[in-house]
């Protein structure tokens, strides 16, 4: 999936972003859970997600996955590889890979998907440049969320559809691995926010609720339906 538009392009709508972003979790979600034995993907990136008819996504360019810990092992250590700007600080940091650090990336195509932003953009003012370090303040603050919407979708969103894909990506992007969500939890959530379909002529979808999007701990399907 490639998040630049040629001219005779439309973008995608709202609806459409949330299908993409159901389906590359649910290809994490096969390679985490129903796997055996279970792979860690380790380069998820918008250009390694292929839309196919009815823009029905899957992973592909599987050349840097591994198999994950097994036992009572937590990490898998190896050489740090993947995509700069989607690659988990934890494994950037130390090599140990783990299935958070998958969630971390797609946190990160989440938030592409959301914001119109890339994942690094060195076109963008200094502060601007890393699509998640420009998204973490601007979490804490509901006045801010409006912000952080693809400009391109012209308002055609639903404000509570879009406090909850936010929340989704700020816990997949939290710094500390335990605080990101299981790859299940991530699938229900986006899942239940792809039969929330978006309809410009409902006035109500765009309601607005004070809220902030803190960690926490937590089924995150749970929290998202609460928002």
């Amino acid at each position: 999936m490639d998040t630049d538009l040629s001219p005779d392009q439309k973008p995608l709508d709202w609806n459409t972003r949330m299908e993409i972003a159901a389906g590359a979790a649910r290809g994490l979600e096969y390679l985490h859970v129903k796997m055996k034995p279970p792979v860690i993907y380790r380069d998820l990136k918008c250009s390694n997600i292929l839309l196919g008819e009815g823009y029905h996504a899957r992973l592909s360019d599987f050349g840097l996955a591994r198999v994950g810990p097994s036992g009572d092992k937590t990490h898998v250590s190896t050489r740090v590889m993947g995509t700069y700007g989607y690659c988990a600080p934890d494994y950037a940091m130390t090599g140990q890979l783990t299935f958070k650090s998958d969630i971390y990336s797609l946190g990160v195509v989440l938030l592409e998907l959301i914001t119109g932003r890339k994942a690094v953009d060195y076109s963008k003012d200094r502060n601007e440049q890393y699509l998640v370090a420009w998204a973490r303040p601007l979490f804490k603050d509901r006045r801010n969320f409006s912000q952080m919407v693809d400009p391109l979708l012209q308002g055609q969103y639903p404000m509570k559809g879009l406090y909850q894909a936010l929340a989704v990506a700020a816990m997949c992007v939290q710094e500390q691995p335990n605080m990101r969500p299981a790859i299940s939890d991530v699938v229900m959530a986006l899942n239940y926010l792809t039969v929330q379909k978006y309809d410009p002529n409902n006035s109500a979808q765009s309601s607005r609720r004070s809220m902030t999007l803190s960690p926490g701990k937590g089924r995150v399907a749970d929290r998202v339906k609460g928002f």
